[in-house]
Order: structure tokens, then C-alpha cells, then sequence
């Protein structure tokens, strides 16, 4: 065999070794590009209603949004009331008690002095000046 038959033997074998190699890797690559095509197939009949229900779950997520700011407002409102009503429940309380410490110092100044009047006549009566008033 001569130097230019081993070459092409070598390159041939070569060749040969380049395409037991290469259709593999073709074929899978066939197989890959077939799926990508069926999984974009797929994706471009479900993106729409998924783009679709993903707006409706935004609006959905806005409404609820108002509505909790809504309800938010009316728990302001309605804990401003409250509080109003706190106010004046501990108005009228300090009122209540301050009248009730006026009443109570009334009440001790009017025994005071029915137990200074009813000593005085008890006094008098004691001592025989009953009858007499004023020192008269």
C-alpha cells in the first residue's frame, strides 16, 4: 500500500467516524426541535386564557384592594366614634364624681351641724338652761 491509499484510508475512516457521531446527535436534535415546536404549539393556545385570567386576577386583586381600603376607612371612622364616646363617658364621670365629693362634703357639713346643735340642747338641757335663747 502506498502512502496516498492509507491517507485516504485514514480519511475515510475518519469521515466515517465523524457521521457515526453526527446522526446521533442529528437525530436528537430532530427529536429536541420537534418538541420545542409542540411545546410553542401548546404555549401559543394557553397563553391567552392565561394572560386573560391573570388580568381578571389583577382586577380581582384591585377590587379587593378598595375594598379593604373602604373598610379601613369606616374602622377609622367608626374607632373616632368610639373614642368620642370614651371622651365623654369619662367626662361625665369626673363630673358624676366631682358632684359626688360636693354631695358627700354637704352631707358631713349638715351632720356636722346637727351634732354641734343637737350637743348644744343636749348641753342646755343638762345643765337646766333650757328655754332661753341667745343668752336672753
Amino acid at each position: 500500500m502506498t502512502g496516498i491509499e492509507v491517507a485516504a484510508i485514514v480519511v475515510a475512516l475518519g469521515v466515517a467516524v465523524f457521521v457515526g457521531v453526527l446522526v446521533p446527535v442529528l437525530i436528537e436534535l430532530k427529536k429536541t426541535v420537534a418538541e420545542s415546536g409542540l411545546l410553542l404549539a401548546q404555549m401559543n393556545r394557553d397563553l391567552p386564557s392565561l394572560l386573560k385570567e391573570m388580568r381578571e386576577t389583577t382586577q380581582n386583586l384591585n377590587q379587593l384592594a378598595e375594598y379593604t381600603r373602604e373598610g379601613v376607612e369606616h374602622a377609622a371612622v367608626f374607632l373616632h366614634a368610639v373614642g368620642e364616646v370614651g371622651e365623654t363617658v369619662q367626662n361625665v364621670h369626673d363630673m358624676v364624681r366631682g358632684r359626688n365629693g360636693a354631695w358627700l362634703r354637704n352631707v358631713a357639713g349638715l351632720v356636722a351641724g346637727f351634732n354641734a346643735a343637737s350637743s348644744v340642747v343636749k348641753a342646755r338641757m343638762y345643765h337646766g338652761e333650757g328655754g332661753r335663747s341667745n343668752g336672753g
